[in-house]
């Protein structure tokens, strides 16, 4: 059903592959970000909204599809439905805020250690979640061979945090850990069930949620609550759940926005760390890039348009393999500049 050269796109697979093979020499990969203005804003993610998000995700991806076909870089076209971060916080319960522009969140559950009793196991009938199944089957079987975007996957932390009331989870770490280890462990568990099905369903090759980098037998996740925690924490309460996820599918890729520096020599106790993405200040990237070089991938947004690619690659540490977003402004820019990257990165 594809219109794009399956060759081109086995070819850019076998790149994405090599760059994560930490034995093979490193290199870059590059994305062009180039909107043709076709496709608008897409519907919030709510459930009367389900026939448009399926015709707009639909709609990304065909363009994507006819873009790959004549822009030269590393980025592989997919099927990508957007969700906020509530699905498995509704999932177990949460009432949900609705914005008039944007996506919704999660609203607390409990606001205790008192109120844990409340939070009950729920399985992949929970609406939220067949939601979720029902919009990507269809898209499926419009294109069996399309890769899928996996949603907005938060870890077992950052669904807890969710769940309890926020200032009193932080309490409630200090004071009653196992408490918070209860919840965060239904946590995980809801999470293998759901990576089991959606890998069941459409195969364990997939694109990230954010950024939208490629990815096989592993999965991808935010983990954003590490940053008010210190490190004594980090190793007890959130690395172990990490840990167990990746263990079971073969490698994790970690999406942070936290100002979370003091954590950096922890994430790399992930076992099979193979992304990494910060969203920080140029000069922490900066740190990032060296720290992270000897370790795993990275795609942290670090273009520099003043500076251009040639001066900006050269200001990576030696050994960093990074994926490089550059943004363009129009068709011809997009070709342009796809050009030089390719040269560059080989």
């Amino acid at each position: 059903m594809s219109n794009t050269d399956p060759l081109t796109l086995d070819q850019r697979k076998k790149r994405w592959r090599k760059f994560y093979d930490m034995s093979a020499p490193p290199k870059h990969l590059f994305f062009i970000t180039y909107d043709d203005g076709q496709i608008g804003e897409g519907p919030q993610p709510y459930a009367e909204n389900k026939q448009a998000r399926i015709e707009q995700a639909w709609n990304f991806y065909v363009n994507r599809r006819e873009q790959a076909q004549w822009l030269d870089d590393d980025y592989l076209p997919h099927i990508a439905m957007w969700t906020g971060t509530e699905l498995f916080a509704e999932a177990f319960g949460c009432p949900v805020h609705r914005y008039e522009t944007g996506n919704p969140s999660a609203m607390p559950l409990i606001r205790s250690v008192a109120e844990v009793g409340k939070v009950k196991m729920p399985d992949l009938s929970a609406e939220p979640l067949t939601r979720v199944f029902d919009i990507m089957d269809e898209l499926h079987r419009r294109d069996p061979s399309a890769l899928l975007m996996m949603i907005d996957m938060q870890s077992p932390m950052d669904i807890a945090a969710l769940i309890w009331e926020k200032t009193n989870f932080y309490v409630a770490i200090i004071e009653e850990p196992q408490a918070v280890q209860d919840v965060a462990h239904m946590a995980t568990e809801l999470l293998m069930a759901f990576h089991d099905e959606w890998f069941r369903r459409y195969g364990t090759e997939f694109i990230a949620h954010y950024p939208d980098y490629f990815f096989y037998d592993g999965l991808t996740l935010s983990e954003d609550e590490i940053g008010a925690v210190n490190e004594e924490m980090f190793c007890e309460m959130f690395l172990p759940h990490l840990a167990e996820l990746s263990n079971r599918y073969g490698g994790m890729g970690v999406h942070c926005c936290a100002n979370a520096r003091h954590q950096w020599p922890h994430l790399l106790k992930i076992p099979n760390l193979r992304m990494l993405n910060l969203v920080q200040e140029p000069e922490v990237i900066d740190a990032a890039h060296k720290f992270f070089a000897p370790h795993c991938g990275q795609m942290h947004d670090c273009w520099q348009g003043d500076v251009g690619p040639e001066k900006m690659l050269a200001r990576f540490p030696e050994g960093t393999r990074c994926v490089i977003r550059v943004p363009a402004d129009s068709k011809e820019q997009a070709i342009d500049y796809a050009a030089r990257m390719r040269q560059l990165c080989g």
